[in-house]
């Protein structure tokens, strides 16, 4: 079997890992090639502290440095040092969020522990124990020299046969058809042209302009970040990594100094073409600030006294690459087959982002979910200069800040807003962001329905009450017992059309699609192995015309590069718009507005139809995703608030916000990809066994398999909790939240959780370790509201 011809743009410790990593899986025909030295390149790699703090947030991302410090430990104490790592918390609000950071930990797989402030200042002497409230520790965080990971990484990769060139600049990529075709490069004052089928870009912060020349928009931010050292101290203990996240700071020791890193300072972004003009002893490294680093010193001095008998020295600013939301860049240019990116990655994910991306080349698929790094996940609007600037200087100033899971970037808004947005902005809708669109989640306007709102004291701390407002409750009891109006226009529309439409769908999704004119379908796209990629309701409008409702942007790539000639596939959401109207009276609300028969015998559940409302054209969907009876109504963007208001002047209905709708979803049972299940489960895991029809052709058909260890399943507790947080059972760790809400009509706490299939029975209990508190929870058989489908099939 012949291997394609791969080049590499930059030896990095990415691109080193990557062509380690493809080597390894029988690529050998890999060139790596770098503007500068090997292997201290000039790079970020080259100047990088080489912090590895595996706990994140995200599972990928945690998934990603573990790799790292497995594989990079197995390289050498040259390459890593297995030191450890301590956070330590000055502040309550910072402590309670080390509890949260365990939590994760815990999730994740990742061995971590909370320290009392005497056992901090055991492992750094050097700490003022007076101002520590206590630290989280990982033993096997560490330090990577970078440089020599690299190196040692490539000595495997040349013994199997790739080729590493220093000094050879990048001056264009070669294309034809739509298909890479090689790297043109120059060296001693040649040009030559080095032919590959494949190209990853891992030229980090030079990305953005290696991806102009394939026509590509790398949204990426180079941004200068401090880093200093202080003189010479008596004592030299050599403890963990050390990170002061309250005031921005990290440190590291170098023999009998210690090295600080600072992300307290202004953002300073750096263009593409001030890197070289600006650099003093490499690309990667500009003129140390001194104004700007002096007050991360005081700060640094207060933590650790003993740096005040000396002055800090070798200050640099050193480049590194920062996106609009901080994940990677990892993916295949949309227009150009063959041309890849593993931009943006740090360090601390160098391997496991090579890994993942060499999976992905050889096999198809990575084993780790990827959809928080996949390039194609950016809308249009998000790829601005101006966007990509502002959001990764935000980034840079809120590394280290305690962020809520619902808390959204406060700039550039309001970007993108649906035709209902004046109308919602008038009933006091209290806005979050996301994909840019403005979304609403609760409505100052309903407040009065509070009144006498017979609600029980749902347990929410002060974390679950960020982001929340009671008037969801609200706006959930008058979704189930009157009619409210939903926006679902940030809901990505797809159209697939033209001839052998449905055979492409067929082929592309697990459900049955191939059905009438007028059908509506739920069903699933999956990856080569089975992994849940999305899920899509699928709308035929005609013969050969499809509405998909996807998730995002990476359902629009997926489907574009999968479409045979002749098939259409076309993005409808920016001109489109779309209310969802649920709720026991949806019929009677819309009914005497509109042409269409919407009764239950001529109207049924998961059909559609066009008509109109009022002077408005609509499409008519029968589906809900609230569990009650009602349609998605769609029309176009220039007739949406024509159609809002003409459903509002029925006098009916109430505003609802994201957060009911998140309530109502998970009473229901209905899952929410990319949070509920992702690449890393197959429908028979995750519940959705109903979308599958194993008697035809479709992709990940022959990887699926019933026999499953793990099922996701709802849990009942008597408090409420935020989502990624660790179940136990029996003392042990067993799995971990995906969604959580308030369930306002079952009058109870729910939690969505991935559990071992043996302790998925209702009725076992389990506990939910949230901010290092127990709380008590069973597992509930689901759904949990309206199991007879009545409400919503009447």
């Amino acid at each position: 079997m012949s291997r394609p011809r791969l080049v590499i743009v930059g030896a990095g410790i990415v691109g080193c890992a990557l062509a380690d990593e493809l080597t390894e899986r029988g690529w050998t025909d890999v060139t790596v090639v770098d503007r500068g030295p090997l292997f201290a390149a000039g790079g970020s790699s080259s100047h990088a502290p080489g912090l590895v703090f595996q706990t994140n947030p995200s599972k990928t991302m945690t998934e990603f440095a573990a790799y790292t410090v497995r594989k990079y430990t197995a390289l050498g104490e040259s390459c890593f040092r297995q030191v450890g790592g301590l956070e330590v918390a000055t502040t309550p609000e910072r402590w309670a969020d080390l509890h949260r950071k365990l939590g994760w930990a815990e999730s994740w797989g990742v061995e971590g522990r909370l320290l009392d402030p005497e056992r901090c200042a055991e492992l750094w002497p050097l700490l003022d124990r007076g101002r520590v409230l206590g630290g989280y520790h990982v033993p096997s965080d560490g330090l990577a020299a970078a440089v020599a990971c690299g190196e040692a990484q490539a000595a495997r990769a040349i013994e199997r046969g790739a080729r590493f060139l220093a000094r050879h600049t990048v001056v264009g990529i070669e294309q034809h058809g739509g298909r890479v075709t090689g790297v043109s490069v120059e060296t001693g004052g040649e040009r030559r042209t080095i032919p590959a089928d494949v190209v990853v870009c891992a030229a980090g912060f030079w990305g953005p302009s290696i991806g102009r020349m394939a026509g590509l928009t790398v949204p990426l931010l180079p941004l200068a970040h401090q880093y200093a050292k202080s003189g010479s101290l008596a004592r030299r203990p050599h403890g963990p990594i050390l990170r002061h996240q309250d005031r921005d700071l990290y440190f590291r020791w170098h023999g009998d100094r210690v090295g600080i890193g600072s992300y307290a300072h202004r953002p300073m972004p750096v263009a593409q073409d001030e890197i070289g003009p600006r650099a003093t002893t490499m690309p990667s490294v500009q003129a140390f600030t001194e104004a700007d680093f002096d007050p991360a010193w005081r700060d640094a001095v207060e933590l650790l006294p003993a740096l005040a008998e000396t002055k800090y020295t070798d200050g640099i600013n050193g480049i590194f690459s920062f996106t609009p939301d901080g994940f990677p860049l990892i993916g295949e240019a949309p227009h150009l087959d063959g041309f890849w990116l593993a931009e943006a990655v740090w360090v601390t994910h160098s391997a496991g982002v090579a890994r993942a991306l060499a999976e992905v080349l050889v096999d198809g698929r990575s084993e780790v979910d990827l959809h928080e790094c996949e390039l194609s996940r950016f809308e249009q609007a998000q790829l601005s200069p101006a966007y990509v600037e502002e959001r990764g200087k935000q980034n840079f100033v809120e590394v280290y800040d305690v962020i809520h899971p619902l808390q959204p970037m406060e700039s550039p808004r309001p970007l993108r807003t649906s035709p209902f947005h004046v109308r919602q902005r008038e009933l006091g809708a209290f806005f979050l962001e996301a994909a840019g669109w403005e979304r609403p989640h609760w409505f100052e306007s309903n407040a009065p329905l509070l009144d006498g709102l017979d609600e029980p004291d749902a347990r929410r701390d002060a974390w679950a009450s960020r982001y929340w407002s009671p008037i969801a409750a609200a706006e959930s009891y008058a979704t189930r017992e009157r009619v409210a109006l939903y926006d679902m226009t940030p809901l990505k529309r797809i159209e697939v059309s033209g001839p052998g439409s449905a055979a492409f769908l067929q082929r592309m999704t697990t459900n049955n699609v191939d059905r009438k004119p007028g059908s509506v379908t739920y069903t699933l796209l999956l990856d080569a192995r089975g992994g849940i990629r999305s899920d899509l309701t699928v709308a035929r409008l005609a013969e050969d015309v499809f509405q998909v409702g996807a998730n995002g942007n990476l359902d629009l790539d997926w489907l574009t590069r999968h479409a045979p000639g002749g098939v259409r596939v076309r993005d409808l959401t920016p001109g489109t718009c779309c209310v969802g109207v649920w709720g026991p009276l949806a019929r009677e609300l819309v009914q005497p507005l509109t042409d269409m028969d919407l009764s239950h015998e001529n109207f049924r559940y998961f059909n559609c139809r066009s008509g109109y409302v009022g002077h408005v054209p609509v499409l008519a969907l029968r589906v809900s995703y609230v569990g009650e009876l009602g349609w998605e109504l769609y029309t176009s963007a220039d007739m949406g608030l024509k159609l809002w208001d003409t459903l509002w002047s029925r006098g009916l209905a109430v505003a609802g916000g994201r957060a009911a709708f998140n309530s109502l979803r998970l009473e229901k049972g209905y899952r929410l990809w990319g949070l509920d299940m992702t690449t890393e489960h197959n429908p028979y895991e995750a519940g959705l066994a109903f979308a599958v029809k194993a008697d035809k052709d479709f992709i990940g058909r022959d990887a699926l398999t019933t026999d499953v260890t793990r099922r996701l399943v709802p849990l009942l507790s008597d408090e409420v909790v935020m989502g990624k947080e660790p179940v136990r059972h029996g003392g042990r760790t067993v799995g971990y939240v995906t969604s959580a809400a308030y369930g306002h009509t079952i009058r109870r706490p729910i939690a969505y959780a991935w559990l071992p299939a043996e302790l998925t029975e209702p009725g076992t209990d389990v506990d939910i370790s949230y901010f290092g508190r127990r709380v008590l929870a069973e597992v509930a058989a689901e759904p949990l509201f309206d199991p007879g489908m009545e409400k919503i099939r009447r």
